[in-house]
């Protein structure tokens, strides 16, 4: 390809779609790069089977038979999605024996947006100054207030469902529909609000799926005439001449055939793990320790949020129901269900630094059944210059490509965090009237009454208390972040405050890899709004 690019974006997920919109609007030429296929309505046929949502051993179990075994360890892993997962065989990586790491991640155009909830939310000054509000993580950059115009203007574009209401602690989005909640999780708001005022129960705010099963940024940057394509592309190296981004060496998956492509800027949306490992196998003679890593900073301060899953019942009301608000969608379902935020106090410090996501009544049961609970907890992880991305130089993947080595290990102040998370939804949840039936987290689990997935069979569950403690590790809320991060200072940092490496002026990173802290809520819409942010500064100073 002997065509000269305004940009190349790395990645066609969340970040990657939202990039090439920004900057085709802005009138660039913009070359697409996704290490995957390009997705065929034939990946989003219904299956006959309907698998169902307990325990699912023989689907895990079928799913690392066919080399997908980290993928299988998903929390939430659907055999109907598994075109969606990588082969762990032919992209393997590395993490300490003492420290193990999921990573969950997919290879295909759209990148994870075809797997995860669709649940879309705003951070706060919570998250963004962490460090002033809380004496712990860190102060990022910049503030929720230069972050809000770019929040609205993806919530507008997504046409978000969801409520206003009202919080401090999670910023109303601008909704284009209004999302319910079942009779039972109606039921469970009012008890929880009538006891503790201060934790609010709201609905999801989530991203309706589209026909075209393409994200609307990607569909605006096709709309434009400037975007090219191009799939079953491994980017392998960023290539730099004195001192700036010259374009990029790719291997074909498919022919292992390898190609420069060349553009006025690199713009690195591939996820936290992966553009790290990029970087660093971008080290030249001039880069010796890893693109963009004069500071020593590439790879440190990964993060992922703490992870915690809780089941149980609520025998306040029986039976299920079918969120009728929630549009049906003949490959996922219908979407929709509970949160409850950081808790509304008048001080931080008094408001937790977890969430928890999940559904009441929602999940298929008896007439006279006490309805069904689950819950997925998330709480802030300390930033550690310790944990921390690099390559492993003794393994490489499928086309010779070093893999990277993850460390991403708790700290104290981590494991105190989620015994308190865990502690906290204990108490929330009986206390509402509800009993917990299960709770489990890298912490361990714990199980009263009937225990966890009473609905599955014997051996099912026998297995899945065997294996849960490789299932439940940090990785497992598929919230990754670090490891490229921004600040202020280029001694301390990889990127400035909009996302643009210090040393290489024309590479910008728009994933959340760049992010300095790990927040709370789902990190999904706070990098869209980054990207969007980053590449119209990139436009403007091009």
């Amino acid at each position: 390809m002997s065509e000269m690019f305004d940009a190349i974006v790395v990645g066609s997920g969340p970040s990657g779609s939202f990039a090439a919109k920004e900057l085709t609007d802005q009138g660039l030429s913009v070359l697409m790069i996704e290490a995957g296929r390009e997705v065929k309505p034939e990946d989003f046929v219904a299956p006959k089977r309907q698998s169902g949502r307990g325990v699912t051993m023989f689907d895990r179990a079928m799913a690392t038979l066919g080399g997908r075994g980290v993928q299988a360890r998903a929390a939430f892993y659907r055999p109907m999605l598994k075109q969606f997962y990588v082969s762990d065989r032919d992209n393997p990586y590395t993490t300490p024996s003492d420290a193990p790491y999921v990573w969950i991640r997919g290879r295909q155009g759209g990148g994870r947006s075809h797997v995860f909830g669709r649940m879309l939310l705003r951070w706060s000054d919570d998250d963004f100054r962490s460090q002033s509000r809380y004496g712990s993580g860190v102060d990022w950059p910049f503030d929720y207030a230069e972050l809000a115009p770019y929040y609205e203007e993806v919530e507008r574009l997504l046409e978000l469902r969801g409520n206003r209401d009202g919080l401090t602690t999670l910023p109303d989005s601008v909704v284009a529909s209004p999302a319910a909640l079942t009779p039972a999780e109606e039921s469970f708001r009012t008890a929880v609000e009538t006891r503790w005022p201060e934790r609010r129960v709201i609905a999801w705010r989530s991203m309706p799926h589209h026909s075209s099963r393409r994200m609307a940024p990607l569909r605006a940057a096709q709309a434009s005439g400037r975007l090219t394509e191009r799939y079953d592309r491994i980017v392998r190296r960023v290539l730099v001449e004195n001192g700036r981004a010259t374009g990029v060496e790719i291997v074909d998956s498919r022919s292992g055939t390898v190609e420069t492509l060349h553009a006025g800027h690199v713009v690195i949306c591939a996820s936290p793990i992966e553009t790290v490992r990029l970087l660093f196998n971008s080290a030249d003679d001039t880069h010796k320790a890893g693109l963009a890593n004069s500071s020593g900073e590439l790879g440190r301060y990964f993060m992922d949020q703490l992870p915690m899953l809780g089941t149980g019942i609520y025998p306040e009301v029986k039976g299920w129901s079918v969120d009728e608000s929630a549009p049906e969608d003949p490959f996922y379902g219908r979407s929709g269900g509970i949160f409850i935020p950081r808790f509304e106090t008048a001080d931080p410090a008094e408001r937790g630094q977890f969430d928890f996501q999940g559904a009441v009544g929602r999940s298929p049961t008896g007439e006279t059944d006490p309805s069904q609970l689950l819950f997925f907890g998330f709480g802030r992880m300390e930033p550690d210059p310790d944990n921390r991305v690099t390559l492993d130089p003794r393994r490489r993947d499928r086309w010779g490509i070093p893999v990277p080595h993850v460390r991403c290990r708790m700290g104290e102040t981590d494991r105190a965090r989620l015994q308190k998370q865990e502690a906290t939804f204990i108490e929330t949840v009986n206390g509402a009237g509800g009993e917990v039936e299960f709770v489990g987290s890298p912490n361990g689990r714990r199980e009263w009454g009937r225990g966890a997935f009473p609905q599955s069979n014997a051996v099912s569950r026998a297995l899945f208390r065997l294996f849960f403690q490789r299932v439940m590790v940090m990785g497992a809320a598929i919230h990754e972040t670090g490891g490229a991060r921004m600040g202020t200072d280029p001694a301390n940092s990889v990127l400035n405050g909009w996302g643009q490496a210090w040393d290489v002026p024309n590479l910008w990173i728009c994933d959340a890899s760049a992010f300095p802290g790990s927040g709370v809520s789902g990190t999904t819409l706070t990098i869209m709004a980054q990207a969007v942010r980053a590449c119209r500064r990139l436009a403007q100073t091009s």
